[in-house]
């Protein structure tokens, strides 16, 4: 059964990174557990890390030590090639291989990168890996300076290299073409190659392409003397700042880097004064070379700014400077999280990916990890994209979010609040949203304020609601946006980040109603412990249920479960287990199992049952011998809201469990909750989650 997969390419810069990060976020998505191997690395300095290895342990927080995740340095291999201990080599590369594949249900293996002398050898070396390793293998070459029919040429010498040594070639990646020629490197590559043979074919992105400025300080050993927050700012242009500032305003382009001698106050200035103007381009940072630093006068105006970019002091003299800087190689590094999102998604976007990771894992996982469930609702989120509406539109966590969120497209956003204050707090922000992607609306200013007026006093009139009282519910943003919701204009609404549970819900109680067959508005939370995911409820909504009540939370839970791509083993938990203990308490949550029983017989559950035996087989199999849910319990029922709030809270800091929600259940159309203590990603998650929600509606 193949557990691995290996990542190849014929050349220097091809961009493989791409193939790496992207394959790594699938794979984590469809594997309890992956792991990262690279046979051979470049030489790195002491106390530093192989870049590669760093960048991806750090941004898929990988189960891995740096020094595990490699067999030798370029130095140590040339020093054993040259003594022909070529088998040692091998030997040693196996060893360390199959003692990660042993901890993994899925190892990616990524080739050498062709930066050193002897490129010939280091392509057979490669070969040569793949094969005693034993895994099919994904070719990566780059389209930069070829003509078409060089390119392909090399494709398919590359391809039949590995096949000629028995490997498997899953997948030819064409990187780095020009847009326009997407289609004619995919029909050429299709001519000859065997139809099993996946292609990708990824176009050059800017955004990968360019240096960012803290490489571009570290290749030139800069001091940062100003907005070290910004470091990630990537530079598309570079300039000599040498003429008068009047002259070169005038040569500035977006994300352009202003190499000028340290002394030039007024480029400087100007550079810096034209980066907040909407009259002028951006500018990604300031190179001040010749080792001149800027006077105390102007530094004092510099940190007087409301905004500044990166100001980086060289000691070499300009020309050198900016000579070295066109020579700088752009690389994604562990930081640099705009470089990371923007391969993955291109990964996504050009290459076969789902049917490629059907191909590669070929095993079954019991359970469904964090990593896992994260990755499998973003895709079920953007397979039927939903509009979900945000009341909270000044919320900085809510922005952050937003930009995310349709960075991923998996789903369409509308802001609830004053426009302009939106619009400037993003400002702020610094956000990169893009506002032409998203909708804001003044509830107090909407067209269909009148609308919704009336809707709602036709809704609650017999509650003794007149026009006048529905006319200022109608200005808060909780009844404007499930207003949405209610009317169909948008899909699905998530509140709560700055105001209460309460606040978010009731007008969603009040006219969104429950689902027919259905009497209780409830929530779960999925909680994503460190090896599998699984449902506590009910953990926010219903203080003392009764066991009729009980009985539809187990239900409604075990749907959740369902719907996201748990199986339901319910745990109706108590302070006894079985038919050992009595009382109020324990025989309500008796009787609340008995009618999911009845209700539901499809359904596997075990109540009252407790804790420990819901969790550990052990425990379990001593106190229920014969359950089929005991010691591997995924949905988790509490008796009360008390016991339930305080276990979630309780797992989710002594474990740093991620806890997403609460989601509420049973309403005809989908509201979510958000804790006030929400961060971003507790944001992306719910809404995510209520865009699932709603596409089932």
């Amino acid at each position: 059964m193949n557990k691995a997969v290996y990542i190849a390419t014929t050349q220097p810069k091809s961009g493989k990174s791409i193939v790496s990060l992207g394959l790594m976020q699938v794979l984590l998505g469809r594997a309890a557990k992956v792991g990262y191997f690279r046979p051979i690395i470049d030489d790195y300095d002491p106390g530093k890390m192989d870049n590669h290895i760093e960048t991806v342990i750090s941004y898929f927080n990988l189960d891995l030590e740096h020094d595990d995740a490699y067999a030798y340095t370029r130095s140590d291999v040339v020093k054993k090639l040259n003594k022909d201990k070529e088998d040692e080599v091998l030997d040693k590369i196996i060893e360390k291989y199959k003692a990660i594949e042993e901890r993994f249900d899925f190892v990616l293996v990524e080739g050498t990168d062709f930066t050193g002398e002897g490129g010939i050898i280091e392509w057979d070396i490669n070969v040569l890996m793949a094969k005693n390793l034993g895994i099919p293998t994904i070719i990566v070459t780059s389209g930069v300076d070829k003509t078409l029919d060089e390119f392909i040429g090399d494709m398919y010498l590359a391809y039949d290299s590995f096949k000629e040594q028995k490997v498997e070639v899953l997948m030819m990646v064409a990187n780095k073409i020009q847009p326009e020629n997407i289609g004619l490197v995919t029909e050429a590559l299709k001519k000859d190659l065997p139809k099993e043979v996946l292609i990708g074919a990824i176009p050059l992105n800017p955004v990968l392409g360019n240096p960012t400025i803290k490489e571009i300080a570290d290749e030139l050993n800069g001091e940062v003397l100003f907005g070290a927050s910004y470091l990630n700012n990537q530079a598309g242009h570079f300039g000599v700042g040498a003429m008068q500032l009047r002259n070169y305003l005038n040569h500035l382009r977006d994300d352009g880097l202003v190499i000028t001698p340290g002394d030039r106050a007024d480029i400087i200035l100007g550079a810096l004064q034209a980066n907040i103007s909407t009259n002028y381009p951006t500018v990604s940072g300031i190179i001040l070379t010749g080792g001149l630093k800027p006077e105390e006068p102007i530094i004092k105006l510099i940190q007087g700014l409301s905004e500044v970019v990166p100001i980086i002091s060289v000691k070499e003299g300009t020309f050198h400077i900016t000579n070295r800087i066109g020579a700088i190689t752009p690389k994604i590094y562990a930081k640099n999280t705009k470089k990371i999102t923007a391969s993955i998604q291109d990964f996504a976007k050009f290459t076969p990916e789902v049917e490629l990771a059907e191909r590669l894992v070929t095993f079954s996982s019991n359970g469904i990890t964090p990593r896992m469930f994260q990755y499998n609702i973003v895709k079920m989120a953007q397979s039927n994209k939903k509009h979900i509406v945000l009341p909270e539109g000044t919320d900085e966590r809510i922005l952050r979010a937003a930009q995310e969120l349709l960075d991923t497209n998996a789903v369409d956003i509308t802001l609830l609040g004053a426009i302009e204050q939106i619009k400037e707090k993003i400002v702020q922000l610094d956000l990169d949203l893009d506002l032409s992607k998203v909708s804001i609306i003044d509830p107090a200013k909407a067209e269909t304020f009148d609308e919704y007026v009336e809707t709602l006093y036709e809704l609650r009139k017999h509650k003794n609601l007149n026009r006048t009282m529905a006319s200022d519910l109608m200005t808060d943003v909780s009844y404007f946006g499930t207003m949405m919701v209610y009317k169909g204009h948008a899909d699905g609404m998530v509140s709560g980040a700055v105001h209460t549970t309460q606040h978010t819900i009731r007008p969603a109680l009040q006219f969104v109603k429950t689902l027919p067959g259905v009497s209780l508005v409830s929530s779960v939370f999925f909680m994503c412990l460190p090896s599998r995911v699984v449902v506590f409820g009910d953990c926010a909504i219903n203080p003392n249920p009764t066991a009729e009540q009980l009985s539809e939370i187990a239900i409604s839970s075990a749907q959740s479960g369902i719907a996201f791509g748990i199986e339901p083993k319910i745990a109706m938990l108590s302070y006894s287990s079985g038919s050992s203990g009595t009382g109020e308490d324990v025989e309500r949550v008796r009787q609340a199992t008995e009618l999911v029983r009845k209700k539901r017989p499809d359904l596997k559950i075990e109540g009252p049952i407790q804790y420990d035996a819901a969790v550990d087989l052990r425990v379990g199999k001593s106190k229920l011998p014969d359950s089929d849910v005991a010691g591997q319990a995924t949905i988790f029922i509490f008796p009360d809201l008390n016991t339930g709030n305080n276990t979630y809270k309780a797992v989710q800091r002594e474990t740093g469990a991620l806890a997403i929600g609460p989601i509420l259940q049973g309403l005809k159309k989908p509201v979510n909750d958000l804790s006030r203590g929400s961060t971003v990603e507790d944001v992306i998650n719910t809404v995510i989650i209520t865009a699932i929600q709603a596409q089932a509606m």
